[in-house]
């Protein structure tokens, strides 16, 4: 498994946002990720992309992450926001606290998420006052705030909902089922 210092991160400005993107960010194949960071289901996906598509892909597509915290999710817009404010110091880090969040889902209560945040980010060698401002930070509450609204008007409803240069893959798929979505996007490009 390649590590995440082996990636290339970048964040690229799309429709006045920046991005994270993990993998090629210049890529044609877009695998467009809205996800909450308290679902079980976009930990999965998280594991599939660290173990399967980024060792893959990471040269030839650009991954690129949304925050969709579902309403019933309560520390995972907290959560989005947070993952913000590091994508902002270092995107590299905001890739890790996403990992950290979604493999300690079950650690983590709305009573202790602010704890918890604050003793990652420390073992990051983060300011702790600092990261716990970014929670209540407008621009970063609004930047989440605005890829919910784009995946509602995408038609996203449950996460994780991944489209790969369009076409959806909705909660529950294999990494198989994905590969070939990917593979079909870049025989496309590559035919053009």
């Amino acid at each position: 498994m390649r590590t995440i210092t082996a990636l290339v991160f970048a964040a690229a400005m799309l429709a006045g946002q920046e991005r994270l993107v993990e993998g090629n960010p210049k890529s044609p194949v877009r695998v467009i990720a809205y996800e909450d960071l308290q679902c079980s289901d976009c930990a999965i996906y998280r594991k599939t992309m660290d173990e399967k598509l980024l060792p893959k892909y990471a040269g030839t597509v650009a991954f690129e992450h949304r925050d969709f915290p579902l309403g019933k999710h309560l520390w995972a817009k907290p959560a989005a926001v947070a993952a913000r404010y590091f994508d902002g110091v270092k995107p590299e880090l905001g890739v890790a606290f996403r990992q950290w969040a979604m493999a300690n889902q079950e650690s983590i209560q709305p009573e202790t998420f602010e704890a918890k945040l604050v003793e990652w980010a420390k073992l990051k060698g983060q300011d702790a006052a600092r990261v716990k401002a970014a929670l209540a930070d407008a621009k970063l509450v609004k930047a989440v705030q605005e890829d919910y609204e784009e995946g509602v008007a995408r038609g996203v409803a449950r996460t994780p909902t991944v489209f790969v240069n369009g076409e959806p893959f909705i909660e529950t798929f294999t990494a198989e089922e994905i590969s070939k979505g990917i593979d079909a996007a870049l025989a496309a490009f590559q035919t053009k």
